[in-house]
């Protein structure tokens, strides 16, 4: 009598549209090139700012190891050292602040990683 009652579904073929690993494109997916995307005719185009070195703007040659505050800018918030394609920073300078960054933690003025 228990086989009577549940209800007896009926196999499913192998292909589904709607789960989250079909095979098939899906319209209107971040990777459609349809007209209405991002990449298409009608879309908005990303428009990324070059990033200037801070500096080479204000004219700073020597980075002090001493500025605290100016190296922790540089160094994120875990103790690792930024790198430059999200600072913005030269390439001589980015070295000329890597090496400071190492002094300052060297003698104990920035952390080498962060504490938990």
């Amino acid at each position: 009598m228990a086989d009577e009652t549940t209800p007896q579904r009926a196999p499913e073929s192998g292909s589904h549209s709607s789960g989250p690993h079909s095979s098939g494109p899906r319209p209107g997916g971040p990777r459609s090139g349809g007209p209405g995307g991002p990449g298409g005719p009608g879309g908005r185009k990303f428009f990324r700012r070059k990033k200037v070195c801070k500096f080479c703007t204000e004219k700073i040659d020597a980075i002090p190891y001493r500025d605290v505050r100016l190296l922790q800018g540089f160094v994120a918030e875990r103790g690792k050292i930024v790198p430059r394609r999200l600072t913005g920073v030269c390439t001589t300078h980015q070295r000329r602040l890597t090496r400071a960054i190492k002094q300052a933690r060297n003698i104990a003025l920035l952390p080498f990683a962060a504490r938990f």
